[in-house]
């Protein structure tokens, strides 16, 4: 009961509820306006960017990096305010911050990945790229991590550390690309017919460059059959397309002119013993 008094005792309320309400309610006041103006900061930062045509990957790495920097400035700004020591609390949290990078070395590890990848850049936005084990068009480099966009839309979140570790194949780091194909036909088929019409095929197709010219070269001669390596070269946005489009036609052109395609096969020998 006498607690209760206290609580409502008028002077007591002026003298500590009120002032910690009113700095409650500034430093809440500190952090939403703070935030805001952060990211109106960090949007002109990256307009700026965007106009002196930097990277898009490297506006928005940098722009993720100006955003948390200006938001831990606001957040110790509203503590200021309700009267903790910062200055104390940046040495614990530098002392908390050791501890936390000795156990959480692998986020670091993303984190220098991420800055290599952005300095370095073997890819940018909108590549398409196979790399930690993972095929897709990039659709941002992120501090800890890159977003990509498979073929069949889905989202794939993979650590930069695994990125920058391994292997990158960038399928969109050229304008054009050599398909490699394969076309079999049969012992007994005429190998000058079908070089000829895999060549006419391929001159009725604008979309084949021809310069590099394309290639038509005896490349095996196989168990089953007579192996013919193509290879034209196209724009790298004409690849899959082309490259379908051959099969389809290759095929029907061998089927309409007699020549097979022939798939593995061997024949047994029967002797019957007397």
């Amino acid at each position: 009961m006498d607690q209760l008094a206290n609580l409502s005792d008028p002077t007591l309320i002026q003298t500590m509820v009120i002032p910690w309400a009113i700095k409650i309610g500034v430093a809440l006041a500190i952090f939403i306006v703070g935030r805001w103006i952060a990211k109106w900061i960090t949007s002109m930062i990256r307009r700026v960017m965007t106009r002196a045509s930097m990277d898009e990957m490297l506006v928005r790495f940098l722009g993720n990096i100006v955003y948390t920097v200006l938001l831990l400035a606001v957040v110790m700004a509203a503590l200021d305010h309700l009267g903790i020591q910062t200055t104390s609390l940046l040495a614990v949290f530098g002392a908390a911050g050791l501890a936390i990078g000795l156990a959480l070395k692998d986020s670091l590890g993303n984190f220098s990945s991420g800055v290599m990848l952005i300095l370095f850049r073997p890819f940018k936005v909108g590549d398409f790229i196979e790399a930690g084990g993972t095929s897709g068009v990039v659709e941002e480099v992120r501090m800890f991590a890159t977003m990509f966009r498979t073929g069949d839309n889905r989202e794939v979140i993979v650590p930069n550390s695994q990125i920058y570790g391994g292997t990158i194949i960038n399928y969109s780091a050229r304008d054009t690309r050599r398909i490699d194909m394969v076309f079999g036909i049969g012992y007994n088929d005429d190998m000058a017919k079908a070089k000829q019409l895999i060549e006419d095929i391929m001159k009725q197709d604008e979309r084949i460059l021809a310069d590099p010219a394309p290639t038509i070269a005896l490349g095996e001669l196989g168990d089953n059959s007579v192996n013919f390596n193509v290879r034209p070269w196209v724009n790298s946005g004409d690849y899959w397309p082309v490259r379908a489009d051959l099969l389809e036609k290759v095929k029907l052109a061998f089927d309409a002119n007699g020549i097979s395609i022939p798939y593995p096969q061997r024949d047994v020998y029967i002797h019957n013993a007397a």
